[in-house]
């Protein structure tokens, strides 16, 4: 069982809170600058509507940001490699018994 470490709660707490105000800055950036350019897609040339591209490639860059700010380690995060770690390392101390 692992011992309480305040200092790394503490480390993975001020890590947490640092990813969560990227993907907000990320979020306040998008809602500021996609308005902007589809104004300056109107005020040039509205016929074709290119603004279409800068909003959905950030829009899926920013849907990957936000699953991995909020559903880190569920699917190849940490957790996920701590699981393969303990699995490898339980498969190597069975086989040295099977040997012994």
């Amino acid at each position: 069982m692992e011992e309480y470490n305040e200092q790394e709660a503490y480390y993975q707490a001020k890590k947490r809170v640092e990813e969560l105000k990227g993907f907000y800055w990320n979020v306040f950036s998008y809602i500021m600058v996609i308005p902007f350019l589809i104004f300056i897609n109107y005020m040039t040339y509205w016929d074709f509507k290119w603004f279409w591209f800068p909003m959905f490639g950030w829009g899926i860059g920013l849907t990957f940001h936000a699953l991995s700010v909020f559903y880190r380690g569920r699917f190849f995060g940490k957790e996920w490699e701590q699981r393969k770690m303990e699995e490898f390392l339980d498969k190597e101390k069975n086989e040295r018994r099977r040997y012994e």
